[in-house]
């Protein structure tokens, strides 16, 4: 039976997102999964994991705004922007000025074009582009428009290290910011770690680790590290709909929900927990069903 929910997990550093998703596979024995928004193997924490036909929710998370915190190190850069990467020159020493780096941090506020790292999955003529970065190739990347939202600098570590907290838009490289404040600054700079702290409506302190899942699937008790399906798109109106509203829409049919006239798109429930779909309102208060979670029921089993 194909388990569909949303269960968010702290992903140790290490760990490519492909090989957590493999590894949640294998422990829930879930064939149907996919995450929301990769991690480089570096980072740590939120990823979002769906399972089942929850699958298909994906489409609702492809521009979703995230948050981290982390620590960038200045004095040399390096060819991935990270830790993980080759110094593309010396190192030299300095001593960061944190009312300097506050200052220049305000700069990288609000919409801009950002320009992605060589070492990234962009592709270029169907190849990621970290691919012809090991082989010396240089990818002609083209900038992305993002958003920084909030760039907090917390606190210097050391000589040479700050601390820092940032909300972003989809697709914004936290390594590129570290990359531009070195180039800014005139000493280069790297993303020495990160923490993913949120991904849309999963923080941090609804993850769970995998070890965690594997426990709970050895007691029998998965269901407490699952996001509630009520949790889930909460931006989205909910409405609990009686059992013949619910047979309409497992068959495709349009329904009306007068008091939604003003929603473009609203979850749908056959009770406390199980999501049905995801209706649109396609005219006045008749929605049509846009995603639907819940299968018919077959007609020996009614």
């Amino acid at each position: 039976m194909s388990l569909d929910a949303v269960i968010v997990i702290d992903k140790p550093s290490g760990w490519t997102s492909h090989d957590v998703v493999a590894r949640l596979r294998r422990i829930l024995g879930e064939r149907s999964a996919g995450h929301l928004g990769t991690l480089d193997p570096m980072a740590t924490g939120v990823l979002p994991v769906v399972l089942g036909r929850y699958t298909r929710l994906a489409q609702f998370y492809n521009h979703s705004n995230k948050s981290y915190e982390g620590e960038i190190r200045f004095g040399f850069a390096t060819d991935t922007y990270d830790a993980e990467g080759e110094p593309t020159g010396a190192p030299q020493p300095v001593e960061v000025k944190l009312e300097e780096i506050e200052k220049l941090s305000r700069e990288f506020l609000g919409p801009q074009l950002q320009m992605p790292p060589q070492f990234s999955a962009k592709k270029i003529n169907g190849v990621p582009a970290y691919k012809l970065a090991r082989k010396k190739i240089e990818a002609e990347l083209q900038p992305r428009p993002v958003e920084i939202f909030s760039l907090e600098i917390l606190a210097a570590d050391a000589p040479d290290r700050v601390r820092f907290q940032a909300h972003v838009s989809s697709g914004t490289y936290i390594r590129s910011i570290a990359h531009d404040l070195g180039q800014r600054l005139g000493c280069g700079a790297h993303l020495a770690s990160l923490r993913r702290t949120a991904v849309a409506e999963f923080a941090i302190d609804g993850a769970s680790t995998l070890e965690a899942v594997e426990i709970a699937v050895q007691t029998g008790n998965i269901e407490p590290l699952l996001i509630h399906p009520r949790r889930v798109l909460p931006d989205l109106p909910c409405v609990t709909a009686n059992e013949e509203t619910v047979t309409y829409i497992r068959n495709g049919r349009s329904i009306n929900l007068p008091e939604f006239s003003k929603a473009k798109l609203v979850k749908v429930f056959a009770n406390q927990a199980e999501l049905v779909c995801v209706a649109e309102r396609i005219a006045g208060t008749l929605f049509h069903p846009k995603l639907v979670l819940s299968l018919p029921i077959p007609a020996a089993v009614r």
